[in-house]
């Protein structure tokens, strides 16, 4: 079988590095680098990659070719590139894996700016580096598991020395946030498996709050969800559910933890239910009893073709988006002609994840904007058409239309408009699932009732949101001393020498990792000291160390052995640093003010407004403005509004300027007394 990556390669007359895509970057495979990442990198890319003849944007490119089995080479592509308080590093690395459907293209020149990469991540010289994306089978992937690459990225980052990694977790499964999911099966993410922690919550949520968070929920025993549920039309379903897994396990299952991690360890349901079936059914038992259930789907199909199916404007109307409604409708609409045309001119079968995105992209240049429509496209009802996605026969991601006769199935659809305009927490799957048939469809049916909408219990409601706050996640590599005839150090700028400009936070760069030999000088050390941030800062290109604080009174020509022990942080004294660069943040040179109800004093990510008056930044969701509405023109936070003059009571201005200020104190603070309350009782 010809692999179309190494044919690319013979044709530019370049015999290609081959390495083990599972064996990579394991220690001493096929480097083993001890220095800082700046130093590393550079190793990496000599011994480990070949140079592209080509660039993306200007900027240099290497490749990596990795062999997963005979019929499976996967090029994984590093680009230099020449955190917001940090200060702007000279250079930062991207490492990418594109899609399967790409392996064999040059690099476009879009290629930072695109989300269905197998893998992206971007490292900057300093060590600090975050993952963007990452894309496994269910992504699109024909290949490769999400399992299979993220263990590829720990490993580079672990061979390179990374210092600290961090990820924006927003993965789902089965339209679950897996970071709920698993944060309450296993008591972390599943970036957690790989050592991602809790770095930071959205809309004030501390550490502690989330630990407690996921404590509540782990823990609610499963005999009470059933006694809470009992007057519930759940109750029976859920009663069977967890006596079903109960009796399959061979130990005891007490709380929603136990159950879901249990669920979540079965592999595959159907070899279990045959092991069953043996044990305790004959097999023309066994055989009329699928006949009966095939006949009893067949009789039921026309009606479960809508049941399982919404209108894509019901759908939208509980999206969390950041584009309008009427441009949703408009993007859905062209990726349903796309489809359409696609039939017309084919006859039979679907199109693929990325042809039908390049199809719409004819006509919306928006690529975010496509797949974030594209990601809820499945049993919805555009129009006049049913727009199904599924795995084809190659396993790849396939989207499919059908039409539907206005006339003949109006009875139908209004049926169905009906059942999915009931409140989430009445509605009842059609038809109800058989606990065991299908695991993923359990979990998710316990997922949507005993995490999202338990019954009349605040506390849990509010542990919910305090997890689903919680995005931001981080690896933190400690510093290891190494068994060799080296010194290293930790190099910081002090501090006061930032503060002389005024620097929003004051922050001054992590430190530097410098090393020296066993018999260096203190001036050798002020060498490596400067050499490493010049290296690595574009404001310190020029810089001059001209005093370590932790020395005392130690001279140039004085031995360091035994004055500073290894792995010591140090502090530098110099000058040359040029405060007046533009390039001095990496979020820029303006100073944004965050003080939120919530507790928020940083930006964070979410949606954020800034009064027009003092211009402080507070999140909408706070302010009671909904993501699915438009930021208003005008907005004039509490605390300006009250300083206006104190409120009128029964004035007809007060309401007047509760309209023009969109927001009105008195109801403002009762939002934010009940939010403090709520969030008191995580703690």
């Amino acid at each position: 079988m010809s692999i179309p990556i190494l044919e690319t390669c013979r044709k530019r007359k370049r015999r290609p590095k081959l390495f083990g895509l599972h064996s990579f970057a394991e220690p001493g495979c096929p480097i083993n680098p001890i220095g800082p990442f700046r130093d590393n990198i550079r190793i990496f890319l000599k011994q480990c990659a070949e140079p592209e003849d080509y660039c993306v944007k200007g900027m240099p490119l290497w490749c990596t070719l990795l062999v997963r089995d005979k019929s499976c080479v996967v090029p994984l592509y590093t680009i230099e590139e020449g955190w917001g308080n940090h200060l702007v590093s000279k250079r930062k690395y991207h490492v990418v894996i594109p899609n399967d459907r790409d392996w064999n293209k040059p690099l476009e020149d879009n290629v930072l700016n695109i989300h269905s990469h197998l893998l992206h991540g971007l490292i900057h010289c300093n060590g600090f580096g975050h993952l963007l994306c990452i894309n496994g089978i269910e992504g699109g992937s024909k290949y490769l598991y999400g399992r299979e690459i993220m263990d590829l990225w720990d490993r580079i980052c672990e061979i390179l020395k990374a210092r600290k990694i961090s990820v924006e977790d927003a993965s789902k499964k089965h339209g679950m946030d897996l970071r709920l999911l698993h944060g309450v099966a296993y008591g972390h993410t599943w970036f957690g498996r790989w050592g991602y922690k809790f770095c930071r919550g959205s809309y004030g949520v501390s550490e502690e709050n989330y630990d407690r968070a996921i404590e509540i929920l782990s823990f609610q025993k499963l005999d009470k969800i059933i006694q809470d549920f009992s007057d519930r039309e759940q109750s029976r379903q859920i009663k069977c559910m967890v006596q079903h897994y109960r009796d399959l396990s061979e130990s005891q299952l007490v709380t929603i933890r136990d159950l879901f991690k249990f669920m979540l360890t079965i592999k595959s349901r159907s070899a279990l239910q045959k092991k069953l079936v043996a044990a305790t059914a004959a097999p023309s038992a066994s055989v009329q009893k699928n006949s009966i259930r095939i006949s009893f789907h067949k009789k039921d199909n026309s009606k479960e073709k809508y049941l399982r199916c919404k209108r894509f404007t019901s759908v939208i109307a509980h999206m969390d988006s950041r584009w309008p409604a009427k441009r949703l409708e408009f993007a859905a609409e062209v990726i349903v002609d796309a489809l359409k045309q696609h039939k017309s001119e084919v006859g039979h079968g679907g199109m693929t994840r990325q042809d039908l995105r390049d199809a719409a992209r004819m006509h919306i240049g928006d690529t975010g904007l496509l797949d974030y429509v594209l990601k809820s496209m499945n049993n919805v009802i555009v129009g006049c058409h049913i727009v199904r996605r599924g795995i084809n026969s190659a396993r790849v991601l396939e989207y499919t239309i059908d039409d539907v006769d206005p006339v003949k199935d109006l009875k139908l659809l209004e049926a169905t408009e009906e059942i999915h305009q009931k409140p989430l927490p009445d509605l009842l799957p059609a038809p109800a699932p058989v606990p065991g048939t299908d695991v993923y469809n359990d979990v998710v049916y316990l997922y949507n009732n005993t995490l999202l909408n338990y019954p009349e219990s605040e506390l849990l409601e509010l542990a919910t949101q305090a997890v689903l706050d919680s995005k931001h996640f981080v690896k933190d590599r400690p510093f290891r001393d190494e068994d060799d005839q080296l010194l290293r150090f930790f190099c910081q700028v002090m501090p006061g020498l930032f503060d002389a400009e005024n620097m929003a936070t004051g922050t001054s760069p992590a430190g530097e990792l410098v090393m020296v030999p066993l018999h260096a000088t203190v001036f050798d050390l002020k060498q490596a000291a400067e050499k490493a941030l010049r290296d690595t800062y574009c404001i310190m290109d020029k810089f001059v160390v001209t005093e370590v604080d932790n020395l005392g009174e130690m001279e140039d020509r004085d031995v360091l052995f035994g004055a500073l022990e290894s792995g010591a942080e140090i502090l530098v004294r110099g000058s040359g640093i040029d405060l007046d660069s533009n390039l001095k943040h990496e979020g820029g040179a303006d100073n944004w003010i965050v003080r939120c109800e919530c507790g928020a004093r940083d930006d964070d990510g979410e949606r954020m407004i800034a009064c027009d008056i003092c211009e402080v930044w507070q999140h909408t969701r706070c302010c009671g403005i909904e993501d699915s509405e438009a930021v208003p023109p005008l907005f004039v936070c509490p605390g300006c509004c009250t300083s206006f003059g104190p409120p009128m009571t029964n004035s007809p201005l007060e309401f007047q300027c509760s309209d023009d200020l969109l927001l009105d104190s008195a109801t403002m603070y009762g939002m934010d007394y009940e939010y403090d309350n709520c969030i008191g009782l995580l703690q």
